[in-house]
């Protein structure tokens, strides 16, 4: 499924979607659980569960099967897309548009091993390669 016009997820959203993605569906027990392992103040029930139940009614980034208290619900976006849509945000506001500013910045901020640097550079080796092309 396409996302939805200008959706832009909450932390909170975010966070039901990672555990969904990941188990692929729950119930809204199973996601409460889930986020309560993660957190440091506990989340309370009826929070997640009026949380899913706006993302499948009004948002519908969820999906549900099931009927009566027994509904499983999956997520109704795609990871990839979420995770595209998150990173041309990050970049157009805070690194205006510059790719490669947003690199350098995380590249000079956090601890990077060999092997990341090495991986980094094979895929710059191909990527100069498939530009020769």
């Amino acid at each position: 499924m396409s996302l939805p016009k200008k959706y832009q997820p909450t932390e909170s959203e975010l966070e039901i979607l990672q555990v969904l993605w990941e188990q692929g569906q729950a119930t809204v027990r199973e996601v409460h659980e889930a986020l309560n392992e993660k957190r440091e103040t506990e989340l309370g029930y009826t929070t997640t569960l009026k949380q899913m139940q706006r993302m499948y009614e009004d948002k519908k980034v969820l999906g549900r099967r099931g009927s009566g208290r027994s509904h499983r619900y999956y997520a109704a976006i795609q990871e990839d897309d979420i995770q595209q849509q998150l990173f041309d945000r990050l970049l157009d506001t805070a690194f205006k548009g510059s790719a490669m500013d947003m690199v350098m910045h995380a590249l000079g901020h956090e601890q990077v091993s060999e092997t990341e640097l090495d991986e980094l550079q094979q895929w710059l080796d191909t990527k100069k390669k498939e530009g020769k092309s």
